[in-house]
């Protein structure tokens, strides 16, 4: 569908809606029906193991299929996504990293067997690993080879596909993990270097083409409720990327130079509690990313007003389009030049970030770059001292937040009126029958190929090819997203990255948590040792904030932390609790697995013995779900709702002298 017929300035942006869930085929649905109501672009979101690569049979991929996206197991399934779409008119975003260049692999080849010239395609694949290994935990490989594939990635669509954008450097999900507005800007710029730089030194772009990979690079930021910060921060982006292109790379086009962003405003912000305050909360995000003129973004996408809640039904997805459209076409937003032009206070702020961001991106240098600092976990341990402060200051009330720690009295909401059907529910057939589909394509489909192009693969990655034609070739043949992933897992190994928990710290501790720690040491000396927490976190889910605050509070509350990081199989969780002899085990889950993960911990935790061992689960858990779990055993059911760590670190006192009869 092609951009509605207006003015220029009545479509500055193109509007999208971050969606798919379930499979291809509910997914294709979905987008047709919001290209209908007057979307102007496509986002799809991938599940995990889909994000991963796994196919949906795998072991690590039980409980996430279908949940927090559309799996896309292999060229049927892409064609399937976007059957009767014409690519060659659409605007694609993928929200896509570790596997970023497999699925673009996949929606090239859909685009030929249409008849689409490829050189057509406009679109994006975010393709930002470095943030993976900060925030969102997505990452597959190690920094180095993952640095490869996107070089690889950047340099084949310069030439191939040039009106797409191979890399678009995500902040957003920094501003989640708890980055202040100076560290987004810092840590994004530091990743646009080692990604620039990485192409300049593979010698796959001539000099003179340079100015096309910079002008190929974009952005993906987040933007919060503090409205004057964030529209300061994105003309800040503005200036240091303008200075960074021409002083570092040498490009004097001023057009190659412009920085072209997109925006997801705030998921972080949105609250459980009078969920209705969103709504505010998310046109004010919005406007912070669109009334300034000079730094406006070109692509805007909104989560819907229950994300804390679950997953969004498709009338809440149309409820955001909708503010949108209001903004764009009913206002007079986009008839004047900037508004904020010659501001004292605009620029003193903005001064202001851009010197902080220089001084860390200066520091991040110092250490040998982005990577560097990701594999000694300086970045992952800034961001989460950042949220931890930010949790410290809602729960003390210093920060306010409406509903949540202040105004709490409220009217009963009709939107909330039944919870359960407030939400999507993902069809526990739909893993069932994603299985059986992945199965019946491997014994379909012609082995010879398949056998060909992996081996063609696994020779390429164990060279230095680029490895996107290798990678095209597996996408015709019928391979797997599995089997391409698994090739490259064989040959640049796997990684875990840290975690940041070591070094982070909430604070001083107040008389709350004093007391606490006081119930935590008394505890320990009853049952004979200090008080030994498992934080775990369970399936694919990578989003591990939740977790690592927890893991911070618990030890600055007293407790003997074990935290292992992301992406453990419920086999590996009991195991920890076995070998490290632990009291309490507190599982994390965000994707929407936890009828899942959290039951196949609690029976493996029965079949070692431990029956004993009580289990709180945390997450964006609907309360039906809730009442399920406590049911098969689950001691406590923490939600977005439950803010105040420090109570959690209470609770758990309590279900620690419960289950040994104190």
């Amino acid at each position: 569908m092609p951009f509605p017929s207006s003015p220029e300035r009545d479509r500055p942006w193109v509007m999208r809606t971050y969606a798919g869930h379930s499979s291809p085929a509910e997914s294709n649905a979905l987008y047709r029906r919001n290209l209908a109501k007057g979307q102007t672009g496509l986002s799809v979101a991938f599940d995990l193991p889909t994000q991963t690569g796994y196919d949906p049979d795998d072991e690590l991929a039980v409980g996430e299929v279908g949940k927090v996206g559309v799996p896309v197991t292999h060229l049927g399934d892409m064609r399937a996504l976007f059957d009767g779409i014409p690519l060659d008119e659409m605007n694609t975003s993928m929200t896509i990293n570790a596997t970023a260049m497999w699925l673009l692999a996949l929606y090239q080849v859909v685009a030929e067997e249409n008849g689409h010239d490829v050189a057509a395609l406009a679109g994006t694949t975010q393709n930002d690993i470095i943030k993976e290994y900060l925030s969102r935990g997505t990452y597959v490989f190690p920094p180095g080879p993952s640095m490869r594939l996107v070089t690889d990635m950047v340099a084949y669509t310069v030439t191939a596909l040039p009106r797409w954008n191979p890399v678009n450097i995500c902040s957003y999900h920094l501003q989640e993990a708890g980055a202040t507005p100076v560290q987004e800007i810092a840590y994004a710029m530091c990743t646009a270097i080692a990604v620039l730089d990485s192409v300049r030194d593979s010698g796959q772009v001539p000099p003179e083409r340079f100015g096309e990979v910079v002008a190929r690079i974009s952005f993906f930021v987040n933007a919060g409720v503090r409205f004057v910060e964030e529209m300061c921060k994105m003309r800040a982006f503005t200036q240091l990327w303008d200075e960074l292109t021409e002083e570092r790379y040498g490009v004097q086009d001023p057009t190659l130079r412009r920085f072209r962003y997109g925006v997801q405003v705030n998921s972080l912000g949105l609250t459980e509690a009078q969920p209705e305050n969103n709504v505010a909360r998310i046109v004010l995000e919005m406007l912070a990313v669109t009334l300034s003129r000079d730094a406006r973004a070109r692509a805007v996408q909104l989560p819907a007003w229950n994300e804390a809640l679950g997953l969004p039904r498709p009338w809440d997805q149309q409820w955001s389009l909708r503010l949108q459209q209001v903004l764009a076409h009913e206002t007079d937003l986009l008839e004047y030049e900037d508004l904020f032009t010659g501001s004292v206070v605009v620029e003193q702020q903005v001064a202001e970030l851009v010197a902080g961001a220089r001084a860390e991106i200066a520091r991040v240098e110092e250490m040998g770059g982005a990577v560097a600092a990701v594999e000694s976990g300086y970045m992952k341990g800034q961001l989460v001292g950042s949220l931890a402060q930010r949790r410290r200051r809602i729960e003390s009330g210093e920060d306010v937040v409406v509903g949540v720690n202040r105004f709490q009295t409220t009217e009963p909401s009709p939107l909330t009126a039944d919870l359960d059907g407030a939400i999507t529910v993902v069809d526990p057939a739909v893993e069932a029958a994603a299985c059986a589909a992945v199965r019946t394509w491997r014994d379909r489909r012609d082995p010879e190929p398949v056998r060909a192009a992996l081996d063609a693969l696994r020779t390429a990655a164990a060279g230095d090819a680029n490895l996107m034609a290798a990678t095209l070739d597996c996408a015709r043949a019928g391979v797997t997203t599995g089997e391409w992933a698994g090739v490259l897992r064989a040959v640049f190994g796997e990684y875990r990255a840290p975690t940041g928990v070591a070094a982070a710290s909430a604070g001083p501790a107040d008389a709350t948590l004093a007391e606490v720690r006081e119930r935590v040491r008394a505890t320990g000396a009853e049952l004979g040792r200090r008080l030994r927490l498992l934080v775990g976190k369970p399936g694919l889910d990578g989003h591990s904030n939740g977790a690592e605050q927890i893991a911070v509070r618990a030890r600055d509350a007293g407790f003997e932390v074990v935290y292992q990081g992301i992406r453990l199989t419920p086999a590996q969780i009991v195991s920890a609790a076995v070998e490290e002899d632990v009291h309490v085990v507190g599982l994390s889950v965000l994707s929407g697995s936890h009828l899942q993960v959290v039951p196949a911990v609690l029976r493996g935790l029965r079949a070692a013995g431990l029956d004993d061992v009580p289990v709180v689960v945390g997450g964006i858990v609907p309360d039906a779900d809730a009442r399920l779990l406590r049911e098969q055993g689950v001691a406590r059911v923490f939600t977005p709702k439950d803010f105040g760590l420090t109570d959690i670190m209470g609770q758990i006192v309590d279900v620690v002298r419960a289950a040994n009869g104190l």
